[in-house]
This record gives C-alpha cells, sequence and structure tokens, in this order.
C-alpha cells in the first residue's frame, strides 16, 4: 500500500476519514476484468467505546482481527448471510473502522451486473450488494492491506460532493450510540442505500464534477 494511502486512514478522527472518503473511488481488479465506483456512503464505527462496533468494550477475536491492523488493513466480515467490506483506520492497535455501504459504478458496470443481475441503481446500493457486484464472495482478502493484492481505493478524491449528508447508521440496534450521525453520503446520489427516489438529483448524483 502507498504512503498516501496509508496515511489517509490515520492521523485525523475516524468520522472525518469516513466523512472525507465520499468521492475516493474503490478498485477491484478481478479475474474477469476491472470494477470501479466511487463511494457514496460510509459509516465510521469508533471502537471499544462505540455499542455498535465489532470491538466494543475492547473485544477481540479471530474474525474481527483485522480492526486491530494497521490503517488500510481490509476488514471482511458476513452479516446476515452478505459479505461486508470494512477499512481498519488509526494506529495499529486501535479498533475503529470505516464500513463502505454503497458505491457509484464508474468502470465495469457490465461485470457488476452479470455478478448481480440487478439494474442501477439497485446493483450497488447496499454493502451487500456492491460485495456481490464485484464478486468478492470470501474472505481471502480479509487481513490485507489496501493495494497489496486486487482491492484498492484511490488515495485522492476523484469526484466532490456538492453536499455531504450526516445520519444515523443503517441497523444498528438501540444503545448509547444508535443515533450518533456517524453515517455519511453524498447527497441526492441514487446509489445511496435506501434513498428516496424524490431526493435523487438525477442531473449530476450530487457530484460538483
Amino acid at each position: 500500500m502507498s504512503d498516501s494511502l496509508s496515511e489517509f486512514f490515520t492521523g485525523r478522527p475516524t468520522p472525518q476519514i469516513a466523512q472525507e472518503l465520499l468521492g475516493h473511488e474503490l478498485v477491484y481488479g478481478s479475474p474477469a476484468g476491472k470494477m470501479s465506483g466511487w463511494i457514496v456512503e460510509a459509516e465510521a464505527y469508533l471502537g471499544e467505546q462505540d455499542t455498535a462496533a465489532h470491538a466494543f468494550n475492547g473485544r477481540y477475536t479471530a474474525a474481527n482481527a483485522a480492526l486491530y491492523d494497521a490503517p488500510g488493513t481490509i476488514y471482511i466480515y458476513i452479516l446476515r448471510g452478505y459479505y461486508m467490506f470494512d477499512v481498519a483506520t488509526q494506529a495499529e492497535g486501535t479498533p475503529q473502522g470505516i464500513l463502505i455501504r454503497g458505491i457509484e459504478p464508474h468502470e465495469g458496470l457490465d461485470l457488476m451486473q452479470q455478478n448481480r443481475d440487478k439494474p442501477v441503481p439497485d446493483v450497488t446500493n447496499g454493502p451487500g450488494k456492491l460485495m456481490a457486484a464485484l464478486g468478492i464472495q470470501s474472505k481471502d482478502l480479509n487481513r490485507t492491506m489496501l493495494g497489496a493484492q486486487n482491492l484498492t481505493i484511490t488515495p485522492e478524491v476523484t469526484r466532490r460532493p456538492k453536499e455531504v449528508a450526516a445520519t444515523s447508521r443503517v441497523g444498528v440496534s438501540a444503545g448509547s450510540w444508535h443515533d450518533r450521525p456517524l453515517r455519511f453520503t453524498v447527497a441526492g446520489n441514487p446509489f445511496v442505500s435506501g434513498s428516496r427516489k424524490r431526493d435523487w438529483d438525477r442531473e449530476s448524483h450530487g457530484w460538483q464534477n
């Protein structure tokens, strides 16, 4: 992983990193070809003190060990039968991370729809959906670094949101952290999970460029 990419995932609060991640491009070099998409939705999870985090109260298991690794480590886990893609943030030993919840396809949409036979935006507008669309249905890349193999995120933003919305996270059970505004989305983008058609920006999808 490049130094610039490693540095991106540390050095400032995880919610800020999650917000700044919008507009970066998720890139996967599959055996069938390259697929990529701009990140439009991301959730921050803040480790030991966060009641919704996998590392709440310092929980450490073989399943969540990636969160304790160096910033930029890939954390893949299964939730309700779906594979999820998370990235560790902060210094090694600080188990915070960001769940990538939605991408707007850029390259390889035809390949994505071969993997997940759905129309846009339903092909990648959710964390399990985007992993299925990319064809990542295993934990083979868990605890590897972004860019070390065939899955990475660009260190630079390639599209800039007109407006970023902050809301509570999706599917978080009641608790002291369930309603905190730690989910960040590109306002008006159709590929944000659960977004309403009447709120879509049909001209620019919520991007400045």
